[in-house]
């Protein structure tokens, strides 16, 4: 099987082959997320949103980057964190079947590399509204990456709407 190499690389580690994969990391609510750096088309900052009528709350309008279209989804309504919206937002930008959609997160991280020996099942105690949007967790040093399954969460969209 031929491995594509944007999505994962192997490492040699001690001598041993070790998959890794990037993730492009943000926080909602001061918890730590991220979306595959390979689904990510591009990271800007807050811009002027035409609302939607009659949408729901997590979709949040469109937003026009550069003569392009691109639906903004709250990822903060979606997960279900209504208290303390922050003034701004950092959009994801990510290209899905030829859409535009942008996340809205609290704050934008860093590029993390993880390795997949440290994935596990997403946690039980995470709550069901997160939940079925992760493909787990990645143990980083002294805290969880939580991986965002962008696939489901389009999978959700096209149902609702």
């Amino acid at each position: 099987m031929h491995e594509d190499i944007s999505k994962n690389q192997e490492v040699l580690i001690n001598n041993k082959s070790v998959n890794t994969k990037q993730f492009s990391a943000f926080y909602l609510d001061n918890r730590l997320y991220g979306i595959e750096v390979s689904r990510v088309q591009e990271v800007v900052r807050s811009m002027t949103m035409t609302p939607i009528p009659l949408a729901p709350d997590y979709v949040r309008g469109l937003i026009n980057l550069r003569g392009q279209v691109a639906t903004a989804i709250g990822l903060r309504e979606l997960f279900g964190f209504h208290e303390q919206l922050p003034d701004e937002f950092i959009n994801i930008v990510c290209k899905i079947d030829g859409m535009l959609i942008s996340f809205q997160v609290d704050e934008i991280g860093d590029v993390i590399e993880v390795s997949e020996e440290d994935f596990e099942q997403t946690p039980q105690t995470i709550s069901d509204n997160i939940r079925r949007y992760m493909i787990g967790v990645y143990k980083i040093s002294n805290s969880l990456l939580s991986a965002i399954d962008v696939d489901n969460i389009i999978k959700f969209l096209n149902h609702k709407t």
